[in-house]
């Protein structure tokens, strides 16, 4: 494939979002294969690139040394010429509540290929709407990276909540291993145990503790009392730029980990919170998945990356899983993938990944 003209990529393809976008600079930048995008997030209400898309951006585009034309807000077209990776210390501010946690998406496929140690601090929101959250980010994302031979330290300085975010997050990438190793996943194994996070800012104590509540008995209702359940309560009364609360959720299985989520909000009962994050996971185990709906498409382009094939089963082939695959295939031609599974439904992938 020639590498001298970008390869187009339409930013309507799939779910049409901010999946495309990250996906398709990643592997860009991993690939020293330019891009364009067109149609940028335009089956969104707000299309073309926002804070949290346009710090995505910047960030690749420091790591990649790459020049980028089209990089503002509002942009629906951008063009992105890779010039090798580097490594070293790294500031971003999104400047909103923007995600930090999708930023660190994006950069995901990245990190292991950089050529020194790296620190990468962001700032924005870390508990927000549409976006992993940063526990799940630390105790199940985290989990899958080492797996694959990557090891990430997460750092959190301070958590963001909607809208007025101010949350600090700094990642570090103390040995990049230079490659990634493929996973076999076909199942989970038994599930062992089941730990989790429920945290209030600037929010009564009971809050925390009605979340923490609510998903273990919903999880008790699901997967039966002998199922071991600790939830940790997380209460800061006055740290954070506004209130702010939700519930993180990991079930530790044989051999994987999946992982569940719910944020609180204005109006929303505490016992929501819990229950939506439990009736996620407990619905995931019960497909007897090793990928939780969240990990399924996150890890997709990270496969492609890696040396040897890689099987797992997802819990849910979500149309973000799907836009991934579609991406992958439109970069990285020698890669192979097979998949088996329904939309919505539980799959089974194989990719046999090409390394750079």
């Amino acid at each position: 494939m020639p590498t001298n003209e970008p390869i187009t990529i339409d930013g309507s393809l799939g779910e049409g979002g901010g999946q495309i976008l990250r996906t398709s600079l990643a592997l860009s930048a991993v690939l020293g294969r330019p891009v364009k995008i067109v149609n940028i997030r335009a089956k969104r209400k707000n299309p073309g690139l926002q804070r949290q898309h346009l710090t995505g951006v910047m960030a690749l585009a420091r790591l990649a040394k790459a020049r980028v034309k089209g990089a503002e807000i509002g942009s629906t077209q951008l063009e992105f010429w890779p010039r090798g990776l580097e490594g070293g210390e790294y500031e971003f501010n999104i400047g909103t509540a923007g995600s930090v946690t999708l930023v660190f998406q994006a950069l995901m496929p990245v990190l292991a290929f950089l050529p020194k140690p790296t620190r990468i601090t962001v700032q924005g929101g870390t508990d927000v709407p549409w976006s992993p959250t940063i526990d799940y980010l630390r105790h199940v994302v985290a989990h899958h990276l080492e797996a694959m031979g990557l090891k990430v330290a997460i750092e959190l300085h301070q958590r963001g909540h909607y809208p007025k975010g101010g949350g600090r997050v700094t990642y570090t990438i103390g040995d990049p291993p230079g490659k990634l190793k493929p996973l076999y996943l076909p199942d989970r194994g038994d599930l062992i145990r089941i730990e989790g996070i429920s945290h209030a800012y600037k929010l009564p104590r009971h809050v925390a503790e009605r979340q923490a509540s609510s998903a273990r008995r919903a999880l008790e209702k699901a997967l039966g009392r002998d199922i071991k359940v600790v939830i940790w309560v997380e209460h800061e009364p006055a740290r954070g730029l506004g209130p702010g609360s939700g519930v993180a959720l990991w079930a530790v299985t044989e051999k994987s980990i999946l992982g569940s989520d719910s944020l609180g909000a204005r109006g929303k009962p505490a016992e929501k919170v819990g229950d939506e994050a439990a009736r996620a996971l407990a619905e995931d185990l019960a497909t007897g998945s090793s990928l939780d709906r969240h990990m399924s498409d996150m890890i997709i382009p990270l496969l492609a990356l890696a040396e040897g094939e890689s099987t797992v089963k997802g819990a849910r082939l979500t149309l973000h899983a799907r836009t991934n695959i579609e991406v992958v295939r439109l970069l990285m031609q020698d890669v192979s993938i097979n998949l088996k599974g329904e939309a919505e439904k539980p799959f089974l992938l194989t990719i046999r990944g090409s390394p750079p």
